[in-house]
């Protein structure tokens, strides 16, 4: 590429770059709750609960997290359960596991203190280049370019990089650019704006382009591209899968508990406690029978729950049963919940709504 390309790429970058920060200024979003005192602890967990989740939901996770676990020793010395537990409800449950997994390595190796080079701080459990780049760079203000989900849609469309963001032509693409319009000067305030422009005006899909910095340069806008860039991802078929549920219940009405079991740490629901699953009905009472005392021959189903993961959807039939109080369970992979008063772990929100669903019925 010649010297006036070059030149010329350098200075296209430079105004994408000066544009954006002029419109942080007027319309960034300055007072989220992460954004105060941003230690790279802080920055870290917020950025950890945003991938694939919104800010107005992480908000209030955040804040009960940050109660809980002020620092990263807190955090380490935490069990899982109780991690799990303020995580319920957020969903890609390894990003907790991952997230005590790393606080461990940060107080063993690093004193509680993340590394300097940005290589040892992605070589952490759970942290990927791009996390690890805007730790440093929104905590720190180092210059480290990030390409999160919301900042390949605004360079592929402003720059008309076409094709699968996830292949490795189109990536390498992408963080050359990303890298391009990475500032030496306010690296914290020119990471949140890209981050802002993505989540706000240059939306996956209804793009608000009248009101963006970058609609006069951008490719996409020019061309009216806006629905083909990014390129798409190859569409797997969705799978369905079904199973049934047994709500194993014993004690008296103010007493009721039910029988829960630990989900192996990889899969679906790695290390949250749910009630025990089956292929069928039948699986789930001849288990229930040869398990459980003194177990009742009726049986009540209740109301289908659907739930959908990225690649697949979910129906779970519950059935419920009654059996004799103080039946012995395997201990650290069985419990019994209380209804009344329940234990401090991590339940999957379609199992935490059928429990609190259950907590009102006779």
């Amino acid at each position: 590429m010649s010297d006036v390309s070059n030149a010329s790429e350098a200075n296209d970058a430079q105004l994408f770059t000066q544009g954006l920060l002029r419109w942080f200024d007027l319309h960034g979003r300055k007072n989220l709750t992460w954004q105060q005192s941003p230690t790279p602890y802080r920055v870290w967990v917020s950025e950890v609960m945003l991938q694939q989740t919104q800010v107005a939901t992480v908000i209030p996770y955040y804040q009960r997290f940050m109660t809980r676990f002020p620092g990263v020793e807190a955090l380490a010395a935490a069990p899982e359960d109780e991690v799990l537990h303020l995580w319920s409800g957020l969903g890609y449950y390894a990003r907790a596991r991952n997230l005590r997994s790393c606080a461990q390595v940060l107080v063993q190796q690093y004193g509680g203190e993340f590394p300097a080079a940005i290589e040892a701080v992605q070589a952490l459990p759970g942290i990927g280049r791009s996390t690890a780049a805007a730790i440093l760079a929104l905590s720190r203000g180092e210059r480290h370019a990030i390409l999160d989900g919301n900042v390949k849609r605004v360079l592929a469309r402003v720059y008309g990089i076409a094709g699968d963001p996830s292949s490795a032509p189109v990536l390498a693409a992408l963080w050359r650019q990303a890298d391009a319009c990475t500032p030496g000067e306010r690296v914290g305030a020119y990471t949140q704006a890209i981050m802002d422009l993505g989540a706000t005006v240059c939306t996956r899909s209804r793009p608000a382009c009248t009101v963006c910095p970058m609609s006069d340069r951008c490719v996409a806008a020019r061309e009216g591209r806006q629905a083909e860039l990014p390129g798409a991802k190859p569409r797997r078929a969705r799978r369905a899968h079904a199973a049934t549920l047994l709500i194993a219940e014993t004690g008296a009405a103010d007493a009721r508990a039910i029988l829960l079991e630990r989900r192996p740490a990889p899969g679906i629901w790695g290390g949250l406690w749910s009630l025990p699953q089956f292929e069928s009905e039948a699986d789930a009472l001849d288990w229930g029978r040869r398990h459980l005392d003194g177990i009742e021959r009726s049986t009540e189903q209740l109301a289908a729950i659907d739930h959908a993961f990225t690649h697949f959807d979910l129906r779970l039939t519950p059935v419920r049963v009654r059996c004799r109080p103080a039946a012995a369970v395997r201990d650290g992979e069985q419990l019994w919940y209380t209804l009344a008063a329940p234990p401090r772990v991590g339940l999957p929100q379609p199992v935490r709504e059928l429990i609190d669903r259950l907590g009102r019925l006779a």
